[in-house]
């Protein structure tokens, strides 16, 4: 399991942000949706957490085929979708990630809020993140992957007509006043033998980029929510999941029918029971390759998902 923590400083207040990031995700979701990818909100209600008590639940479905390198495509359907459920317990979150037909796959993010600009080095009140795991991103210099960059949202020409906030400059975070931070304790694990790291270096990537490209946003879009009201700003949430999921749908229904389709079949090489066993499966009982003067070949799985 790899576990890291990102602190991100944004120039708004902890309840500015309760605004700011409910209309920001559902606006990035929305853009983002299309094509049959993108996200579909399964159900977003109050809820009662067992540990930290009553708050919004959300579940979504996020369709993310083509997002995904080369290497992983070899051994994941065709269409599929990790599951998210996040639970809204302003000013602290959960959110947790999880494949059905990857059953060692988990991503878990914890956040908190905070009215300062990232000083706070034990934030969740358990054990201090060791400094080696914690990352600084900053939204005005950090880069960002080409393709998200638009120049609406580059806030070092970026100016709010609302608030009369920006644009950002070199040290800002230093002396901007407000200032708020997003503490995100990351926690991904990958458990299948020969894919761990290079999966779980590439999933920390792409949440840098993620929380890169969504607080930016959140800031950039500032003239849009700001002042709006917490039902407001739900309204909106409710009108664009609405949008997003018919989205989502009407592409994927315009797919032809499931029959026409080849069955999808993963691979994987394995040499050993060893190995097999890491990955979580039972195997039928092997022949002793003493027995023959023939090397063992790799021993390859294949299974169709549910």
């Amino acid at each position: 399991m790899l576990m890291k923590e990102y602190r991100i400083c944004m120039p708004l207040t902890v309840d500015e942000y309760r605004i700011g990031q409910l209309y920001m995700i559902s606006k990035h979701s929305c853009e983002q949706s299309g094509g049959g990818e993108g996200v579909e909100v399964v159900r977003n209600e109050l809820d009662v957490h067992p540990q930290h008590g009553p708050g919004q639940l959300t579940e979504k479905r996020i369709y993310l085929s083509s997002k995904l390198p080369s290497w992983a495509k070899a051994f994941v359907p065709r269409i599929f979708y990790v599951t998210e459920k996040a639970w809204n317990l302003y000013p602290f979150t959960i959110t947790e990630y999880s494949v059905s037909f990857l059953p060692k796959f988990s991503i878990r993010i914890e956040t908190r809020f905070e009215n300062n600009n990232g000083d706070n080095d034990n934030v969740f009140g358990d054990t201090p993140t060791p400094a080696k795991s914690v990352s600084f991103l900053d939204i005005l210099s950090d880069p960002i992957p080409e393709k998200h960059y638009k120049e609406s949202e580059d806030l070092s020409r970026w100016q709010s007509s609302k608030t009369g906030r920006g644009p950002l400059e070199e040290g800002w975070r230093d002396d901007h006043k407000p200032i708020m931070c997003s503490y995100k304790r990351v926690e991904c694990s990958f458990e299948v033998y020969g894919f761990q790291t290079r999966t779980e270096d590439f999933i920390h990537r792409n949440i840098r980029d993620i929380l890169l490209v969504g607080h930016r946003q959140a800031v950039a879009w500032i003239d849009e929510w700001h002042g709006l009201s917490l039902e407001e700003v739900r309204e909106y949430e409710r009108a664009m999941q609405e949008k997003t999921n018919s989205k989502v749908k009407s592409s994927q229904n315009t797919d032809p029918p499931a029959a026409t389709r080849p069955a999808f079949s993963r691979s994987i090489s394995v040499t050993d029971e060893r190995s097999l066993k890491k990955m979580g499966v039972t195997t039928a009982a092997m022949s002793d390759p003493s027995a023959s003067s023939v090397s063992p070949s790799p021993i390859r799985l294949n299974s169709t998902p549910e």
